[in-house]
């Protein structure tokens, strides 16, 4: 019987078009780690499912079939994960440089904290990592494609819940903190970004969710001035996508 992995990967995609094959390339490239790579593609129409087909015998597991969404496939990766690490990349995201895992991992080895978590960047210079003071009630406070979760956690808390279609990640990462989890920032970068995710997209749905699991879990009066500032960031990207 072989051990169980140190690292799961998993990618989760629909109709991702030719970014799917640098995403996951980047993952193939990884020395001195053997990743488990799960995908969970949405019964993609554009010809990714066909490639990722062809590529089987490099991933762990695939699952290629119409799903509920995003956090329902991210859900079902958890569940089909053996790692003792859980890292979500997206078809639009790429590891940065060959080593990026094993270093990773060398951090993580030397931390009791439940949840560690790097920088990532996105295409349009924009940069996150996770801050030494946590303010959770702000906004995310984590990236996924730069943070890996333990995946007992998962068992402990439960997964993302998936009646949220956007935030589901920031309430997990809420829920948690909430729980005590301790989160610890690694200084590496992990992942470079595209622009134009789910989350990323300026819909006001997200905001709307952000602003649902804050008041969740925080009084209204702590609330206040973050939903506030919710609704500036919102018309500010609105404008912005207009002026171009």
């Amino acid at each position: 019987m072989s051990a169980a992995p140190a690292l799961s990967v998993i990618l989760v995609c629909k109709n991702p078009g030719p970014r799917l094959q640098a995403a996951l390339a980047s993952v193939w490239a990884q020395l001195h780690i053997h990743p488990e790579i799960i995908v969970i593609d949405g019964g993609s129409t554009d010809g990714s499912r066909e490639w990722l087909t062809a590529q089987r015998a490099r991933l762990a597991t695939l699952v290629s079939e119409p799903d509920a969404g995003l956090y329902p496939a991210m859900n079902q990766g958890i569940a089909l994960a053996t790692g003792a690490w859980i890292l979500f990349l997206g078809a639009d995201d790429r590891l940065v440089g060959d080593m990026v895992l094993s270093e990773a991992l060398n951090w993580m080895n030397k931390t009791e904290a439940g949840v560690a978590a790097g920088e990532v960047a996105y295409d349009d210079g924009r940069i996150y990592k996770l801050r030494s003071n946590v303010n959770p009630c702000a906004r995310n406070f984590v990236h996924h494609q730069g943070t890996f979760y333990r995946r007992s956690l998962f068992a402990e808390n439960d997964a993302f819940d998936t009646s949220l279609a956007v935030m589901a990640d920031y309430e997990f990462n809420v829920r948690l903190w909430k729980n005590r989890v301790r989160f610890k920032p690694i200084p590496l970068r992990i992942a470079a970004c595209g622009t134009g995710g789910l989350s990323d997209s300026g819909r006001w749905r997200g905001y709307r969710e952000e602003i649902a699991v804050r008041h969740r879990y925080f009084s209204f009066g702590r609330c206040l001035v973050w939903d506030a500032l919710s609704v500036v960031r919102y018309v500010r990207k609105k404008i912005v996508r207009l002026g171009k």
